[in-house]
């Protein structure tokens, strides 16, 4: 059973980015580098992501699934949270300004 999490984040979620460097890397004995052969990408690319740079794409995704045997979801999920984080920060005061409808009920 789920139990639902009432309360807002003060941190922000983990980027996939980060968790390629500091997880699946060392776990796989990887560089940048060689992740970047692996995969197919240039290093720039890859540095850009292991430094939090750039977001996961979903082709990035797919390549991340298959070389680790994970799903593509797992990357995107992830990046997801993270993105959602941002701009729940970033537009925090437009956000505000929002105020929710009601509930809906069907009887009228």
């Amino acid at each position: 059973m789920a139990i639902a999490n009432a309360q807002k984040r003060t941190i922000p979620p983990t980027h996939p980015g980060a968790m390629l460097r500091e997880d699946f890397l060392p776990d796989y004995a990887l560089t940048a580098d060689s992740l970047a052969n692996e995969l197919g990408e240039s290093r720039q690319t890859i540095r850009e992501l292991l430094q939090e740079q750039c977001a996961i794409s979903s082709i990035m995704a797919l390549k991340l699934s298959r070389l680790f045997r994970n799903s593509p979801e797992f990357w995107l999920r992830a990046q997801h949270a993270r993105d959602i984080w941002e701009l729940e920060q970033q537009y925090r005061d437009e956000l505000a300004q929002i105020e929710p409808l009601p509930q809906y009920t069907s009887e009228r």
